[in-house]
């Protein structure tokens, strides 16, 4: 009993703090493809958070719900990086809206349900964890962190948007002529029905009954509030990325916190120069 509830609490510790370096790194990126792959890096963590917490089958639930609209997100940036002259990075975008109106569509629905929007896919999945971790007694500590991932999830989804479809214009090529390819928008037309229907749908599948959850109302209202401070702290930063105070920040989270280097890259380096 005691080892379980030691392995629980390094897999809540590992989990969030999965979520937290993902997101923080996620907000400092500007290559498309690794913004999404963060954000599965996050969404990865909670599900480990989940099942931290012993709800497995919440966690699965995530996964199905997760694997819907992440599918449609990556296609979408794969139309994207085509019609923007192979070119991954968000910089050169900007205006995009006008040149692909049905793919920007389609992102944002991905996004939007990424974020946790109610009566999206990812609405019924993630509400549900964290209403019943807010249940669990860890302490302040961990209900704050999750709140601050959930909002470093808006924050680095809102900045996608913005800088790819709403920003100015990056002084990239762009050609609208994708939208006109059905192999191309009829599987991203497919994935944005399923991302609006397979919420509930996967939620009566799952869960033979409703579950009704009671908890404090400021805890019903915190994760409203730290995505509203997410939203003023993503147009703060829009100006500040590019300064000099926050160079040394963004090179720290483009280096994954050095991660990769102490999980394999500086032992692979030795043995190749001594290959």
């Amino acid at each position: 009993f005691i080892l379980g509830e030691t392995c629980s609490a390094l897999l809540l510790f590992i989990s969030i703090m999965t979520m937290f370096m993902s997101g923080v790194v996620a907000i400092f990126e500007y290559d498309l493809k690794k913004i999404i792959a963060l954000s599965t890096l996050s969404q990865l963590g909670m599900m480990m958070f989940s099942i931290s917490l012993g709800l497995y089958e919440l966690a699965f639930f995530h996964l199905l719900t997760h694997a819907l609209f992440k599918a449609l997100l990556f296609l979408c940036a794969g139309i994207l990086i085509h019609g923007a002259g192979n070119t991954q990075d968000i910089r050169s975008f900007g205006g995009l809206s006008l040149n692909f109106p049905l793919v920007t569509v389609c992102m944002n629905l991905a996004n939007l349900s990424l974020c946790g929007v109610p009566f999206l896919a990812g609405f019924y999945s993630k509400d549900l964890i964290v209403e019943l971790a807010c249940q669990y007694s860890w302490g302040i500590f961990v209900l704050l962190m999750m709140f601050i991932c959930l909002s470093l999830t808006v924050l680095y989804s809102v900045r996608l948007t913005y800088l790819s479809f709403v920003g100015p214009y990056g002084g990239g090529t762009s050609i609208s002529v994708c939208e006109s390819d059905c192999s191309l928008v009829g599987p991203v037309g497919i994935l944005s029905f399923t991302s609006l229907v397979s919420g509930p749908i996967l939620s009566w599948l799952n869960f033979p009954a409703p579950v009704l959850i009671f908890l404090p109302v400021f805890l019903k209202w915190g994760a409203l509030f730290f995505v509203g401070v997410s939203l003023l702290v993503m147009l703060s930063l829009q100006g500040l990325t590019y300064s000099y105070k926050w160079g040394a920040v963004s090179k720290f989270s483009g280096l994954m916190w050095f991660l990769p280097w102490l999980t394999g890259q500086g032992f692979s380096m030795k043995t190749l120069k001594n290959a």
